[in-house]
């Protein structure tokens, strides 16, 4: 729980805000908190809503793919993929909002389990002797609640190793209504109110995912359609295995996103986003349909304009660039040697560094022929000052 409650720390400060600084209740802090999440997550809601409408409207044209294409896989894949190239379909478009939600639920959870450390900032090393005293692993989820209860009913071991955080816990407000909201869901004639709000969970998650597909045009198909259900299973688990508050928190915001979704139909209804945006596709398909002069080369090597539709232009552009490329690359050879000119070529080879090589000699040759002339001319220039000299 803690590796996926990371962003309890961050919430915590939050809760600690609310709860310090305008409440100083825990349940009303939990309320109102949801409440300002809900608002913050209401542009994402937004989004989502958008995201949802435009794959209801594209939804006919998956089909018709996949149908057509029911026993080719790859080509399925390169015409959906062809589909969201040219209609703009993003089949992720409406995840980010469900991640967030689903992070933002495990770090409440891990508030709601540890308040002492994300709330009122107690550190570890005073919480766990504690937990030793109380003979309750530190890693229990129940642990917080547990020393929260041992101060209420008084047990003096804990309260003086809580030290000089002994009066924060005192003065943590965690009952509402006379529940306990840190107290564990307890199924007794005892502790019938501990469920009530895990009940009331369960049946407001139904409702809102009920009414959140019906106003946001969402049609589930195939086992898709049980996702709600086995989401509300889920969290039948997780209602009863967490502290109370945490079923509060959860039946409220339940409550915020029926609203959130009454709202974000009235600003982007989802029928008419569907029927919008397919006439958005039916104009892109007459676009693609429709003609367009183009100067095509004819065979004699002349010009004259045609009219194409738009596959017929991608075929002339894509025969062009063949014909560019035959230009370009006439000279290179694209088949393999075979035996016998390989050893043409390499004979060949052999022949031009022979000759190469001779003619390096003979440059060396002439060189040294010059260098000797060269003596030769300075001594009979000497030879002939001499002369002159004696006469």
């Amino acid at each position: 729980m803690q590796v996926l409650g990371f962003l309890g720390g961050p919430l915590g400060y939050v809760m600690e805000f609310i709860y310090k600084f305008l409440v100083s209740d825990y349940g009303l802090s939990l309320v109102l908190f949801t409440v300002l999440l809900r608002v913050a997550m209401f542009p994402l809601r937004v989004k989502q809503q958008k995201s949802t409408a435009r794959m209801a409207a594209y939804q006919p044209m998956i089909q018709e793919i996949q149908k057509k294409y029911a026993k080719d896989q790859k080509r399925q894949q390169e015409e959906l993929m062809r589909l969201q190239q040219e209609y703009g379909y993003s089949p992720t478009a409406g995840c980010l909002p469900m991640l967030l939600n689903f992070l933002v639920l495990f770090g409440i959870i891990e508030v709601v389990y540890r308040p002492l450390t994300y709330i009122l900032h107690i550190p570890a090393d005073v919480i766990t002797p504690i937990a030793e005293l109380l003979n309750v692993n530190v890693s229990n989820y129940t642990l917080q609640s547990n020393i929260i209860s041992a101060v209420v009913s008084g047990n003096q071991e804990v309260m003086a190793a809580l030290g000089e955080y002994l009066p924060a816990v005192q003065e943590f407000h965690v009952t509402w209504g006379g529940l306990n909201l840190v107290a564990m869901p307890t199924i007794s004639l005892e502790g019938w109110m501990t469920l009530i709000f895990p009940v009331l969970s369960i049946l407001t998650m139904v409702a809102s995912q009920l009414i959140i597909q019906k106003t946001s045009g969402q049609e589930l198909q195939g086992s898709m359609k049980y996702m709600p259900w086995m989401m509300s299973a889920m969290f039948i688990f997780i209602g009863f295995t967490v502290p109370v508050g945490f079923s509060l928190y959860y039946t409220v915001s339940n409550l915020l996103m029926v609203i959130e979704s009454l709202l974000a139909k009235k600003i982007y209804d989802p029928e008419k986003m569907k029927a919008q945006l397919a006439a958005e596709i039916e104009e892109k398909r007459k676009a693609k349909k429709a003609k367009k002069k183009v100067t095509v080369k004819t065979e004699d090597g002349g010009k004259m304009e045609k009219e194409v539709s738009e596959s017929e232009l991608a075929s002339l552009r894509l025969q062009r660039a063949r014909e560019i490329d035959a230009e370009r690359y006439a000279d290179e050879r694209t088949t393999p040697l075979t035996a016998e000119e390989r050893a043409a070529q390499q004979a060949q080879q052999g022949k031009k560094k022979k000759a190469s090589k001779k003619a390096e000699e003979k440059v060396e040759l002439t060189d040294s022929q010059r260098e000797t002339e060269r003596m030769l001319a300075e001594e009979k220039e000497e030879s002939e000052k001499q002369l002159g000299d004696e006469k």
